[in-house]
């Protein structure tokens, strides 16, 4: 068939890797013993997970055959040529020709094409997210609507959200960066254990005598411990009233998730590395997770809206995720956040966006603990002239 014969479907797939400079690396300033290495990342000694020295992150841009673009955003902080190869070389030829109405068929199509290989996370899955926020971003463009009203009639117009990161080198530099929030109206404050050099317990004690009580304080606990230990450290923090222990133990270690739980209720969270429903299910099914974190930029939204559904389905509630990016699919998360019935709050790294949205045209903002999610037809976030200066294409 002549491809112009064909209704409105997906002419062309571009990618670039989107690099930012940091002053201060991400989580915080270098502990003793860590240094960059030869490709510019850092071992982080808490909990033996890599990490660059820059933002970064992988952008696609998807063109229809009307003209229309839609814009996607997926992790890039690591290896981002990676990712790059999977969508130029695997996917987007498939993708040419589809109908970005068929969004949720198109991921499910994608993400089989590797089934069979083990291919059920990781880079090819974050390349599938990618496609299918630009996807859903043309197909809110195609009805004039922001995505959030695609998705429900009467979406929140802003949602809570909770700060993420502490990046200072002392434990008092923390307490006093937490505090300055604070006065400009945020309630919840989130640290992370792999730069609690002093102690995740001496951590939480500072916190909860600097905010005062009625602050809600979380732990990024970023997978280091073991169930034992895991449930050890809640004990020993519960006099200071942790709000949740995000992560406290190794995602792959299922029955271990279920006890810390079991011997935790209300208090566990997890789910960032959570690709898939399938994922999902498994670990539900198994652990009595109190909040899920879906990362719009691992799962896309249609992965994102059928983990969400899972969840409540369980009885939890939702915090969305949100890490290193230009705001793209920060947007996306927030859209469909703006639908959730058991949303808590979304994550804020302010440490990344209150700068990187610089890169876009948006009415996206996050101001006294809400986010304002976007106004504009799909996404509501597109590439400003800034964004080009950071932006490298990959073929």
């Amino acid at each position: 068939m002549n491809p112009a014969a064909l209704p409105r479907h997906v002419a062309c797939v571009e990618t670039f890797i989107v690099t930012l400079p940091r002053d201060t690396p991400y989580l915080g300033p270098l502990a003793e013993g860590e240094s960059v290495n030869s490709r510019g990342y850092i071992v982080r000694k808490g909990n033996g997970t890599i990490y660059p020295t820059v933002d970064r992150s992988v952008v696609v841009r998807v063109t229809a055959s009307d003209g229309a673009v839609g814009w996607g955003e997926t992790y890039g902080i690591c290896a981002p040529r990676a990712t790059c190869e999977i969508i130029n070389d695997l996917l987007a030829p498939v993708l040419l020709g589809r109908d970005p109405e068929d969004v949720e068929q198109v991921w499910d199509d994608l993400y089989g094409l590797m089934r069979v290989r083990g291919c059920g996370s990781g880079f090819h899955v974050d390349a599938i997210a990618a496609l299918d926020i630009a996807l859903w971003d043309l197909r809110a463009q195609g009805r004039g609507l922001p995505l959030a009203r695609l998705l429900a009639d009467a979406p929140a117009a802003s949602i809570p959200c909770y700060l993420s990161g502490l990046p200072a080198a002392t434990l008092a530099e923390r307490v006093e960066l937490a505090r300055s929030w604070q006065r400009d109206g945020i309630t919840a404050f989130k640290f992370a254990a792999v730069v609690s050099h002093e102690g995740v317990a001496e951590e939480f004690a500072a916190l909860r005598a600097g905010l005062g009580p009625d602050a809600d304080i979380l732990a990024d606990l970023h997978w280091k411990f073991s169930a034992e230990e895991a449930i050890a450290l809640a004990r020993q923090v519960a006099p200071y009233r942790p709000r949740l222990l995000e992560a406290p133990v190794k995602p792959e270690l299922i029955g271990e998730l279920a006890a810390v739980c079991a011997a935790c209720p209300g208090l566990i969270a997890g789910g960032e590395e959570w690709y898939t429903e399938y994922e999902a299910a498994l670990r539900l099914s198994a652990a009595r997770v109190a909040v899920v974190q879906p990362e719009m930029a691992h799962t896309g939204i249609t992965q994102f809206r059928r983990i969400a559904a899972l969840a409540q389905a369980h009885g939890a509630q939702v915090a969305p995720h949100a890490t290193i990016g230009t705001g793209i699919f920060l947007a996306a998360s927030l859209h469909v956040s703006a639908t959730l019935p058991n949303l808590w709050q979304h994550e804020w790294q302010h440490s990344v966006f209150e700068r990187n949205l610089l890169l876009l045209d948006t009415d996206m903002a996050a101001r006294a603990g809400h986010y304002t999610v976007p106004t504009g037809a799909g996404l509501g976030a597109a590439p400003n002239a800034r964004f080009w200066d950071h932006a490298v294409p990959v073929a």
